[in-house]
C-alpha cells in the first residue's frame, strides 16, 4: 500500500509562494504523491497544481475531488489536460458529487439522480480525455464535439464512491475510487469487494482498480488535544449523509472515531488495518496544529512507505 498525504495551500489567500515550499519540502522528504481537496471556497486545485507542478517535479498529483455537477465535461477535460500537459503527465483526476447542502445552497443546481448524472458527466468526458470526439446527450448534461490538444497524456479518473450503484460505476468505468471517513471493516467487507466485483462484471481485471483511501492522522503524545482538534474541524462529516453512511457502517459515532490519533505504535497498527482492507493507497490528512505532531506524522508516513510491501 502507497502512503501519500494531502497537500493544500491557504484557503483564504492564494499563497502559492508558500504552498510550492510545502511541496517542495513534501518532495524532498520523500513523498512520491499528494492528493489535494477541492472545497467550494477554496483556490482552484487545478491551477495550484499547474503552477506548484511545474516549479517541483518528480512529485504526482491527485485531486480529491472535483465536483463534477458545476463545471461542463468538456471545460472540465480542457482543464484536466492543460494541467496534465503542463505537469507532465503526473495528474491522477480525482471526481465526485459533492453534497447536496452545496449543489442546491450554493450552485442551485438540484442534486436528483446522482447515478444517471455520474455516467452522462463520464460519457462525455472519458472521449474527450482520451483525444476522441465526444457525442453524449443526456437529460443533465450533453457533450458533443472534439479537443484540439495533440499528445497531451490521459490521467486516470477516480470517482468519489462510497455507495454500491456509484462503486458499480466506477468499477466499470473508471480507475477506482477515493474515500473519505470510511473505517478499515467498511473498506474490507464494502469498498473493495464491490469496486473489484464491478470491474470484472465489466470484463476488467480486478487490478484495474484501485482503492485510495482518506483518513486525518496524528502522531501525537497529547491524544486528547488532537481529538479535541478533529471533533472541530470534522464535525460537518457527522452530519452529511454520504460520510454519515460510512461512520454508522463503521460503528462510529462520530468523525473522530474514523481519525487515526495517538503514538506511533498505535497509529502504525490502524494504517496497518486499512492495508490488510485491500486498500491500495492511503492518504492522510495531517489536521493537527502542532508543528511537532505534523513532523512526526511526515516521518511515520514515509518509514512504512518506505517497507511496503513487505510492511504497511
Amino acid at each position: 500500500m502507497q502512503l501519500s498525504v494531502v497537500w493544500t495551500i491557504n484557503a483564504k489567500s492564494v499563497a502559492i509562494g508558500r504552498a510550492i515550499e510545502s511541496l517542495s519540502a513534501l518532495h524532498n522528504e520523500g513523498f512520491r504523491r499528494v492528493w489535494s481537496t477541492q472545497m467550494p471556497y477554496e483556490p482552484d486545485a487545478l491551477t495550484a497544481i499547474a503552477v506548484a507542478g511545474r516549479e517541483v517535479p518528480g512529485i504526482e498529483f491527485g485531486t480529491s475531488v472535483l465536483p463534477m455537477q458545476n463545471q461542463h465535461p468538456m471545460s472540465l477535460a480542457q482543464r484536466a489536460l492543460t494541467t496534465n500537459s503542463i505537469i507532465g503527465g503526473r495528474l491522477n483526476l480525482g471526481l465526485g458529487l459533492s453534497h447536496q447542502v452545496v449543489t442546491e445552497g450554493m450552485w442551485g443546481i438540484p442534486y436528483n439522480k446522482p447515478v444517471q448524472r455520474t455516467n452522462e458527466v463520464l460519457d462525455g468526458l472519458l472521449p474527450l480525455l482520451a483525444g476522441e470526439k465526444a457525442n453524449a446527450p443526456g437529460d443533465f448534461v450533453t457533450t458533443r464535439g472534439a479537443l484540439s490538444f495533440v499528445d497531451a497524456p490521459v490521467p486516470p479518473v477516480y470517482l468519489a464512491a462510497l455507495g454500491p450503484k456509484m462503486l458499480g460505476v466506477a468499477g466499470r468505468r473508471t480507475a477506482g475510487t477515493v474515500t473519505w471517513m470510511t473505517g478499515p471493516t467498511t473498506l474490507r467487507d464494502h469498498i473493495v469487494p464491490t469496486l473489484h466485483a464491478a470491474a470484472t462484471d465489466a470484463g476488467r481485471p480486478a487490478g484495474a482498480v484501485r482503492t485510495v483511501a482518506m483518513l486525518p492522522v496524528s502522531v501525537t503524545d497529547d491524544a486528547v488535544g488532537a481529538r479535541a482538534a478533529a471533533a472541530e474541524q470534522f464535525a460537518i462529516y457527522n452530519t452529511l449523509p454520504s460520510y454519515r453512511a460510512m461512520l454508522d457502517r463503521e460503528g462510529y459515532e462520530a468523525s473522530t472515531d474514523a481519525a487515526i490519533i495517538g503514538d506511533e505504535a498505535a497509529v502504525t497498527a490502524r494504517i496497518q488495518q486499512v492495508a490488510d482492507a485491500g486498500v491500495d493507497e492511503f492518504v492522510a490528512i495531517l489536521f493537527d496544529r502542532d508543528p511537532e505532531a505534523r513532523a512526526r506524522t511526515r516521518a511515520l508516513l514515509r518509514r512504512l512507505d518506505d517497507l511496503a510491501p513487505s510492511g504497511v
